[in-house]
Parts: C-alpha cells; structure tokens; sequence
C-alpha cells in the first residue's frame, strides 16, 4: 500500500489519462495533442508531458525537420495503461448524465434545508 498512492498520484492527475488515450493510437507532435484536448493550456500540456516522459509514460522525439518538431509516443508501459483508462472513461460516459443528476438533487435537498 505504500506505494499506491505515489503511483496513483502520477498516472490519475486531471490530464494524465486523457493525454495517454490521445497518444495510445499513434504518436502526436506537441500542438496536436493540444488541439484533442479541449480546455488544456500550453503551460499544463507541457508541465503534463515533462511529467509522463519523467515517468516512462512517454517518449520524446526530436525531428529532423525545418523547423525542428517533436513527437511524444505513449511506451509500452503507458500503454498497458489503455485497458484501464479506457474502462474509466467508458464508465464516465455511461454515468455521468446520473452523477450529474445526484449532485443537483444533493444540492437542492441542501438548499431547501
């Protein structure tokens, strides 16, 4: 258990699962990636993919073109992540029409107290 939660706090921040299910097909530059993502700033996607390339989640790639570019893949340990987060965002889909719905009754049962 010790080493649960240091793991969990690297791979369920608030972008790390999306960022990985956009690099799980295939391999993205930089403004890509943050184009999919809607609602992240550059200083966070950045922050985010320094953090997973820490990590061994993602690779950085330098390429030789004019200008220089860079492509982030996912490795094959991020990868094995894709089962998982594609588990928790199928779920979120499902229910989060209900949450929402929870918390609006919880809510107004709070107000009307």
């Amino acid at each position: 258990m010790a080493l649960l939660r240091p793991v969990l706090d690297r791979i369920a921040d608030k972008w790390t699962i999306m960022i990985l299910t956009v690099l799980c097909p295939q391999p993205s530059r930089f403004n890509e990636i943050k184009r999919r993502l809607d609602g992240i700033t550059h200083k966070a996607l950045a922050d985010a993919l320094k953090r997973l390339e820490r990590n061994g989640l993602v690779t950085r790639t330098v390429l030789p073109t004019a200008p220089i570019g860079v492509e982030y893949a996912i490795t094959p340990m991020g990868h094995a992540l894709r089962a998982p987060f594609e588990a928790m965002c199928a779920w979120s889909l499902a229910h989060g029409d209900a949450m929402a719905e929870a918390s609006a009754a919880y809510d107004r049962a709070r107000g009307a107290a």
